[in-house]
């Protein structure tokens, strides 16, 4: 009996840490953008991803539709690869919820004071109204615990797993 759980789990295909944190940084962009873009339509947020990647470039009529947002969203899971790489590279090691939270608030920064310069469509970060600010910066805080816990988490165990079926045959 003790041998069938180690046999089911030599029989799953093992992905990788680095696989798994690319999925992860997909689902990432995926879900909270579409998240902000709900957030966007409730007017709880001035600007959305199609605000960005859109509205910043092409200022026609679809950039305000609904598939303007969707393939803002799609696009965001793609950009999203490139901010789980960033994690999986610096803070893989880092177990808990706050080097997560401060990734995101980065992020936040980035975006919101360094970036919007080069999006006409977005209005300067004192320009935005308060609850632009707390919105935004409450997804950018999920986003990154989302991303930084997974990745930590699957980083953790694959060690964790390797590491015992290393040591198995020792007394």
């Amino acid at each position: 009996m003790a041998d069938k759980p180690k046999q089911q789990r030599q029989q799953e295909p093992q992905q990788s840490v680095l696989g798994k944190a690319l999925v992860t940084g997909f689902t990432a962009g995926i879900l909270w953008s579409g998240l902000g873009a709900i957030a966007y339509y409730f007017h709880f947020s001035e600007v959305s991803a199609a605000s960005f990647i859109f509205r910043s470039f092409w200022q026609t009529d679809w950039t305000g539709t609904w598939l303007a947002e969707v393939l803002a969203i799609l696009f965001v899971g793609l950009l999203s690869l490139g901010s789980a790489l960033l994690y999986y590279f610096t803070l893989k090691n880092k177990n808990g919820i706050w080097p997560g939270v401060f990734f995101g608030l980065a992020l936040w920064s980035i975006v919101y004071f360094v970036l919007t310069p080069l999006f006409p469509a977005i209005p300067s970060f004192l320009d935005l109204n308060s609850d632009t600010w707390v919105t935004t910066g409450c997804l950018f805080i999920l986003y990154g615990v989302f991303i930084g816990y997974s990745i930590s988490y699957e980083y953790r165990e694959f060690n964790e797993t390797a590491n015992s079926y290393s040591n198995e045959g020792r007394v």
